[in-house]
C-alpha cells in the first residue's frame, strides 16, 4: 500500500516505511523531526520540470506525462520503495498544494505500473 503525506505533519504509526521525495530538503524540518526511512531526491521530478510546473494546476497533466517519462528512465531508483510495498510506504512531500504535486503523481504512477504488471527495475 502506498500513502501520501504532508512531511509537515506528525508521523505515525500506519506511515510504514517513510519516503522523501522532494528534491529540496524540506524548511523548518531536522532530520530527526522528519523519521524518514530514505530520501529519494532522485526520484523527484528534474529541477527544470519543477521549476516549469510552479505548482500550476493547469499544467498538471503536462507535468504527469513529463515526470512519468522521467521515471522511466531512471531504472532501478525506486526499488527501495517497492522492496518495502508490503508493508506500507508512506511518500512524502513538502508542496502546500495537497492534490498537485509529485509524491500525487509518484504514487500514480507506482500504481499504474503495479496495475498493468509492469516490471520496475530494483537495480
Amino acid at each position: 500500500m502506498i500513502r501520501i503525506k504532508r512531511i509537515y505533519y506528525a508521523p505515525s504509526q500506519n506511515d510504514g516505511y517513510r519516503v522523501l521525495v522532494d528534491r529540496l530538503w524540506p524548511r523548518g524540518i531536522n532530520k530527526e523531526k522528519a523519521e524518514i526511512e530514505i530520501w529519494l531526491k532522485d526520484a523527484a521530478p528534474s529541477d527544470e520540470l519543477r521549476k516549469w510546473f510552479n505548482h500550476e494546476p493547469q499544467k498538471w497533466g503536462d507535468f504527469k506525462k513529463r515526470y512519468f517519462a522521467e521515471l522511466d528512465r531512471k531504472q532501478g531508483i525506486l526499488g527501495p520503495v517497492m522492496e518495502k510495498f508490503e508493508e506500507g510506504v508512506t511518500l512524502l512531500y513538502s508542496a502546500k498544494d495537497q492534490q498537485h504535486n509529485n509524491a500525487v503523481a509518484l504514487k500514480e504512477y507506482l500504481e499504474k505500473k503495479m496495475e498493468a504488471n509492469d516490471e520496475i527495475s530494483m537495480d
